[in-house]
């Protein structure tokens, strides 16, 4: 899910011609938690979102839309740690 609002966000950003400098005037977040927000290294609370969202001028949902991507590829859910599968643990 980290990668997946990752994504959604710099692809928003990108399609607004915003650098992650100015979201980062405009949001009131660093320009490196946004950074490592896209790079899915951190995980935003829904407040993040409402204020990133309201920064780009979409809806916070526009952040954790599903983007097409291919699920298996990196957005499916990770296992728990300790291996297994998630009923395992």
């Amino acid at each position: 899910m980290r990668r997946l609002v990752g994504r959604n966000l710099k692809r928003i950003r990108d399609a607004k011609d915003i650098r992650q400098e100015k979201l980062a005037e405009l949001s009131g977040f660093g320009q490196q938690y946004i950074s490592d927000i896209e790079r899915g290294r951190r995980n935003p609370t829904v407040v993040t979102l409402f204020h990133l969202a309201t920064a780009l001028g979409v809806t916070p949902a526009d952040l954790v839309a599903f983007d097409g991507g291919d699920p298996g590829d990196d957005v499916a859910p990770q296992r728990a740690r300790g291996g297994g599968t998630p009923k395992d643990n």
